[in-house]
């Protein structure tokens, strides 16, 4: 038996220490590429809502510490239909460049004319709401392809804006009016219509821009399509980006906090989405963070199923920084890790401009 202070045996325990420490760190950072490959592919994240960094309790928490009354209460849940709205919208051409319009047929605006768009409803999927509010309002049958954008709005509102093809169905006439709509066109111009509202000129043409972009063969984010995943929360995750400048390499932000993840806050629906992402960055690397750019979305994960069970959601951004990692300094749990080559080459894909999913904060 061996000598409890032999030199031998210290050394060799404390090597196996090392060892299992550098172990464990490969086996942390191997889940966490794994995990930034499945966002680059539009797969499920296993992490869970409480891997949240910055709840909205450490939100008031702050606020508070400053003499300022939060304004939203740390156990807000997201429910459908009440402190929390999901919009979903179609845009559709057909062969000659046309898109599709309905005539609204509520008091508030009859006879206006609008793109395909409604409510999402309890248990419903995102996929599934822009498939239904399509064929009610259009009568054509459309198979989703990908977002073209998502916008957000204070008070928790939340719009997907949806391309796709029409598989099927009759086009809507004045015979076919209901509650819904009154009849639905492809129009060319819209401006020769009355408009419900003015917002979707800037829709339609970033959606022709989108079909442009293709045409063209130039570079654009793959199709993404929301992940079918369930929150009980509104959350942020974020993938905070900076390249070495002594070694070129890339480097991810990671919150070592419970266990390795990529950094997630609560999304406080009174707070301007912008205004939260920097308040996060502020709370990871301290009130002179550098400069830095959010480039779009990543991923969005949502389930409406079980009814009433989970109307959270969770939007992935992608953040890079201005200046080499040499000169952003995380503070408290979060650390700098270095990636593979030919993980950071797809990441640094998605940095150009039309890369990553539009997200449109509304002010």
């Amino acid at each position: 038996m061996a000598c409890r202070f032999c030199l031998r045996c210290v050394a060799s325990a404390c090597v196996g220490l090392v060892l299992s420490s550098v172990t464990s760190v490969d086996k942390a950072m191997e889940q966490v590429e794994a995990s930034i490959r499945k966002l680059l592919n539009g797969e499920i994240l296993e992490d869970e809502d409480e891997l949240c960094d910055f709840t909205l309790a450490a939100q008031n928490e702050a606020t508070a510490a400053k003499g300022v009354t939060p304004t939203t209460p740390s156990d807000y849940v997201p429910i459908l239909g009440n402190t929390v709205t999901y919009i979903v919208m179609g845009v559709l051409f057909n062969s000659q460049g046309e898109v599709l319009m309905m005539q609204e047929a509520k008091s508030s605006c009859a006879g206006q004319w609008y793109l395909p768009a409604g409510r999402v409803n309890p248990g419903e999927n995102l996929e599934e709401a822009v498939v239904r509010e399509v064929l009610e309002e259009t009568g054509l049958e459309m198979q989703p392809t990908t977002l073209l954008m998502v916008e957000c709005a204070s008070k928790a509102w939340f719009r997907f804006v949806f391309a796709g093809t029409i598989t099927g169905g009759r086009l809507k006439t004045p015979a076919d009016a209901d509650s819904e709509s009154l009849q639905a066109k492809w129009i060319q111009d819209i401006n020769e219509l009355s408009l419900r509202a003015s917002d979707i000129h800037n829709i339609i043409e970033m959606a022709r821009g989108h079909y442009s972009i293709i045409a063209n063969n130039q570079p654009i984010h793959a199709n993404l399509v929301p992940v079918v995943k369930a929150h009980k929360k509104l959350l942020l995750r974020l993938v905070v980006c900076a390249r070495q400048k002594s070694s070129n390499r890339l480097h991810i932000l990671l919150s070592e906090k419970t266990e390795v993840h990529l950094p997630m806050c609560e999304i406080n629906h009174n707070r301007n989405l912008h205004s939260l992402l920097h308040k996060f960055m502020i709370e990871i690397f301290g009130a002179d963070v550098p400069a830095h750019k959010p480039h779009g979305l990543m991923s969005v994960e949502h389930c409406g199923r079980p009814e009433a069970m989970h109307d959270g959601l969770c939007l992935t951004v992608l953040v890079s920084f201005r200046v080499p990692l040499e000169e952003v300094f995380p503070i408290d749990k979060y650390n700098w890790f270095q990636i593979s080559k030919d993980l950071a080459e797809k990441l640094l894909a998605c940095l150009p401009r039309n890369m990553t999913l539009p997200l449109n904060v509304i002010r």
